[in-house]
């Protein structure tokens, strides 16, 4: 039965204005830039803009896929931008950013799926901030494995793809996508190079049962995966997929310890956890090695 979408306390917080948001805001429309912060209504935009910390959103803002619980518009996009690696870099530099994050709408109307473009952000920002660290957010690349290589061939710090939901309402959620090939893709990943560091993250409150969303977990061990995210569903407006639970801060407590036991690196596991939730913070737990 699907909820009402009044927001439990725990889910509330602070609308965005602080100074850090407001002058990102303006640097992203003048350089051109579009981030998943804004696209996909993320709930902490404000907490993480003030950090000076934001996912970029690349090869537009329009999608070819229309997956049941996401904001972001889906349609015909436009052509790639060759510059955006260029603009994006510079972005980065002027944030004096220490770690980035990049993620993309899917683009399956391209022969590579976009992956040219993922590997010119991370060898533009490794020219123009080599200090920064730099984790990619793919799409399934339709299992394309030279699209694949070609983004590890340009050595991002942490590859990131997200299984997000269980094995059996995966389709009803991602129509287009597939369970087994996006395991296939992060088990792929560390046979192309073993000591990649693989990430992936998972949405609660679709309808699944918690023995599934431990039984996904495992799945993500299975293909030897690093990290993990955890977080609340929260469905964008009424045409969306029904929302079916809102989890306590106890229960993704819960879900951190099962992880960890499981040999996760690192769980971020929260009502308010998405994708890039302190992702300098998770490499740092995969690598050793402290973003500074």
């Amino acid at each position: 039965m699907a909820l009402q979408r009044r927001l439990p306390p725990w889910l509330k917080v602070k609308a965005p204005g602080g100074a850090n948001y407001i002058e990102l805001r303006g640097l992203m429309r003048t350089a051109g830039l579009h981030t998943v912060c804004e696209e996909a209504h993320c709930p902490n935009i404000g907490t993480c803009w003030d950090r000076r910390t934001a996912t970029f959103m690349v090869l537009g803002d329009i999608c070819t896929r229309a997956c049941a619980y996401c904001a972001v518009k889906s349609g015909r996009p436009k052509p790639p931008d060759l510059q955006e690696p260029a603009r994006l870099a510079e972005a980065v530099e002027r944030m004096g950013l220490k770690y980035a994050v990049i993620t993309s709408v899917d683009r399956d109307d391209l022969p590579d799926a976009g992956a040219f473009i993922f590997a010119q952000c991370i060898r533009q920002i490794r020219k123009k901030v080599p200090s920064c660290k730099v984790e990619v957010l793919i799409p399934d690349f339709y299992g394309d494995r030279q699209a694949l290589v070609k983004v590890l061939n340009a050595a991002p710090d942490t590859l990131n793809h997200n299984i997000e939901t269980v094995r059996r309402i995966f389709r009803r959620v991602r129509p287009k996508g597939n369970y087994d090939r996006s395991l296939e893709l992060l088990c792929r990943a560390k046979s192309i190079v073993p000591g990649a560091v693989t990430k992936s993250g998972m949405m609660v409150g679709l309808g699944e049962t918690w023995d599934e969303i431990i039984e996904t977990m495992r799945d993500l061990r299975s293909v030897n995966c690093d990290l993990l995210t955890i977080g609340q569903y929260i469905r964008p407006s009424d045409k969306h997929i029904a929302l079916s639970k809102w989890y306590s801060p106890q229960e993704f407590t819960e879900l951190s310890r099962e992880g960890e036991g499981m040999g996760f690196r690192h769980v971020a596991s929260g009502p308010l956890v998405r994708s890039s939730y302190h992702a300098d913070e998770q490499h740092a737990a995969a690598t050793n090695v402290a973003v500074v």
